[in-house]
C-alpha cells in the first residue's frame, strides 16, 4: 500500500531523484527537437517575410531591419530573460 503524503519520509527523495534522472535524457531529446523545429519554422517565416517586404517595394535595408526585428521574437534567450 502507498503511504499517505503526511507520513512519507526523506527515504522517498532518492527514489524521486532516480526517476527524474531516468527521464531527463528523454526530456532533453524531446525539448531539443522541439526547439530545432521552432527555430526552423521561424527562419522559414523570416525568409518569407523578407521576400514579401521586398515584393511590396521596401528597400533592402529597411526589409532587413524589419526581418531581424521579426526574428527576435523567436529567440529563446528573449523568452528566458522575460521570465526572470
Amino acid at each position: 500500500m502507498t503511504q499517505p503524503a503526511s507520513t512519507r519520509t526523506d527515504a522517498d527523495l532518492p527514489h524521486l531523484v532516480g526517476i527524474v534522472l531516468l527521464r531527463l535524457p528523454l526530456f532533453l531529446v524531446r525539448f531539443g527537437g522541439l526547439l530545432l523545429r521552432f527555430k526552423g519554422q521561424a527562419q522559414r517565416g523570416g525568409r518569407i517575410f523578407h521576400r514579401e517586404l521586398l515584393n511590396q517595394g521596401l528597400d533592402i535595408q529597411t526589409a532587413q531591419a524589419l526581418t531581424e526585428h521579426y526574428l527576435e521574437s523567436s529567440s529563446l534567450r528573449n523568452y528566458l530573460f522575460a521570465l526572470r
